[in-house]
């Protein structure tokens, strides 16, 4: 498995514009509610997906290869539940 980075990065004096904040998730101002299995495996596949397209914009560079390797993880995982259904 890839290196875990030096340090980790303050997020509470970061700004709502800036791309890197926790502001920027798709689950950002969603009240979570009750999901069945499907539905979960379903929105876990869409939040892969933005991690995937943030990824490819650029983001997060000094993590890049690490968080890359967790997003195939986590397709392999999601992709296995799936199939277990």
């Amino acid at each position: 498995m890839a290196s875990q980075p030096d340090s980790q990065p303050d997020l509470s004096t970061a700004s709502p514009e800036d791309p890197g904040t926790a502001a920027d998730t798709p689950w950002s101002g969603v009240e979570v509610e009750a999901l069945s299995t499907a539905e979960l495996l379903a929105q876990l596949g869409e939040d892969r997906l933005w991690l995937l397209r943030q990824l490819d914009s650029g983001r997060w560079g000094q993590w890049r290869l690490d968080l890359a390797a967790l997003e195939r993880e986590l397709g392999q995982l999601i992709d296995q539940a799936g199939e277990r259904l």
